[in-house]
């Protein structure tokens, strides 16, 4: 009798599930599910700040040597570079990133030493106009976008999304003496709706984003106060003014294994003036809300005080009123 597969399909493997091999609950430390738990919080930022250390052979050699002062007195960020990491510790990045842990990661020093050497393939981005494309992880694609006088004082912005939810970082380079680019700025993208998105705004006024991060570490830290946190993620953008010329973009894949696929366009702010100004406007309301909770939180919190305070003396006279009549 010969031996080998039957014809039909073969079965699929049986596999535990994943939550019995990491041995966790479904609820346990999950960001959602604990968003107003500070305790949560706090295991997600040792295990991510944990992980940024042992994953990186040179920052586990200097804690190896000194410990946490290694990089507690050099104020050193703790940031992935992916594209040096084996593929084993990739899959536990990803598994992190995936379970909530705030995995932050570098630009590849190849892309970065490429761009100082001026070895970088650069394509024209007219403002106005859009480009859809897919860059490979760890991987940059460059754009150049020029401008004139007239449209540097009315400032542009430079924007890229993804609909199907990619990771990238958006970057801003300097043009160097010798030809070469340096990083100036860098955006990270962010989940807005039902794509991620970055943006860089280089215009005469200030420009607020939400960052819903600032609000979830805000709430954890005061779990009672979470109401009044909900417009402290209101951050203000990197603002820069740039002068006529051509100015280098890139975007930069952030995915753990695939490529990202994205959408980079460049506007001018001139064609969006009325839209520019119900913007301000509106950011303008949303600031003096901001101010107005917090110091409705100041007066909530002394009426608390002194409630309690009343609350606690009633007890304790009760307890008296009791005690003397016994």
């Amino acid at each position: 009798m010969a031996s080998g597969r039957m014809g039909g399909p073969s079965a699929p493997p049986v596999r535990r599930d994943p939550y019995e091999v990491l041995c966790v609950s479904k609820d346990s430390y999950h960001p959602d599910k604990n968003a107003s738990n500070p305790e949560a919080s706090e295991l997600f930022k040792e295990v991510a700040y944990s992980y940024s250390i042992l994953s990186d052979p040179e920052k586990r050699r200097q804690y190896d040597a000194s410990g946490f002062e290694a990089f507690e007195s050099e104020g050193i960020d703790m940031e992935i570079d992916l594209s040096s990491l084996g593929t084993v510790n990739t899959m536990f990045a990803a598994l992190f990133s995936k379970l909530g842990v705030p995995i932050k990661t570098t630009i590849s020093a190849t892309v970065l030493e490429e761009a100082l050497s001026g070895t970088v393939t650069v394509k024209p981005l007219p403002l106005g106009t859009s480009v859809t494309e897919k860059v490979d992880k760890q991987s940059a694609h460059f754009f150049g976008v020029t401008i004139n006088d007239q449209q540097a004082q009315a400032g542009i912005v430079v924007r890229v999304t993804s609909a199907i939810q990619s990771k990238f970082k958006l970057l801003y380079f300097e043009q160097e003496a010798n030809g070469g680019y340096d990083l100036a700025l860098q955006e990270d993208s962010e989940k807005i709706g039902k794509v991620t998105s970055a943006a860089m705004y280089f215009l005469h006024f200030q420009v607020y984003r939400m960052d819903s991060g600032v609000n979830t570490l805000a709430m954890a830290r005061d779990p009672e106060a979470a109401f009044f946190k909900r417009l402290e993620g209101l951050q203000p953008c990197e603002v820069s003014e740039l002068k006529s010329g051509t100015h280098i973009f890139a975007v930069y894949g952030d995915n753990f294994f695939k490529s990202a696929t994205y959408t980079i366009e460049a506007l001018c702010a001139k064609s969006y003036e009325d839209t520019t100004e119900k913007l301000k406007e509106i950011e303008s309301k949303i600031l003096a809300k901001r101010d107005a909770l917090r110091q409705f939180e100041i007066e909530y919190r002394k009426a608390l005080a002194c409630f309690q305070e009343v609350t606690n003396k009633y007890n304790q006279e009760k307890q008296s009123l009791s005690e003397s009549h016994c």
